[in-house]
């Protein structure tokens, strides 16, 4: 069996595995996402480089990040769908599942790996999670949330020049990020400390 049918196939089983016995009748089937384009995407952030405060930034931040999550597939986005309901039901264990499945079928599509490294994560995971995160950025560069959150695990491990580092991405990126600004104060203070 080829790597590409066993990947198939695993994202079959796991596929029919969450979808529930009971479905009831067939719900109308949303449009297949349609990945942003390099112009749509300049144009948000462009427009998020010049937001002067985080409530102007929150609409814009939503819209780049609803185009990171198109995948460009109906397969990936129900998984993708299914994951954020397992997530929303507690059911963690279930979600990574599928965030597997979807790493494993969809490798070069970076928000499966960012979710699965926020999950990573939050289950105490930091070496995969860090593994995650930076598999996310070096897919899509762009992906501000993810830099921001591989920055606090770094921080967390002591990290704090890598950590620096990866929190200027952020920022570059999104200004109004979590407040992260005061935070890189704070650091490159620090930092700038433990040269001298």
């Amino acid at each position: 069996m080829s790597g590409s049918s066993g990947a198939a196939g695993a994202f079959l089983l796991v596929f029919a595995l969450m979808t529930p016995a009971s479905a009831g009748p067939a719900q109308p089937r949303a449009p297949v996402s349609r990945p942003a384009q390099p112009n749509e995407l300049d144009a948000l952030f462009a427009a998020l480089a010049k937001t002067r405060a985080p409530e102007d930034a929150k609409p814009l931040e939503d819209q780049i990040e609803a185009r990171f999550l198109a995948s460009g597939s109906s397969s990936v986005d129900l998984l993708m769908a299914r994951a954020a309901d397992a997530l929303k039901a507690g059911d963690k264990p279930v979600a990574l599942r599928l965030l597997d499945a979807i790493t494993s079928v969809a490798p070069d599509y970076a928000e499966g790996w960012h979710q699965r490294g926020k999950l990573e994560a939050e289950a105490g995971d930091d070496e995969s999670a860090i593994i995650s995160l930076n598999r996310t950025v070096t897919l899509n560069p762009r992906e501000f949330e993810a830099y921001a959150e591989l920055g606090e695990i770094l921080l967390v491990e002591g990290d704090k020049k890598d950590a620096l580092g990866t929190f200027r991405k952020a920022l570059a990126l999104d200004p109004h990020i979590d407040n992260l600004d005061k935070q890189l104060e704070r650091l490159s203070r620090d930092v700038e400390g433990e040269k001298i």
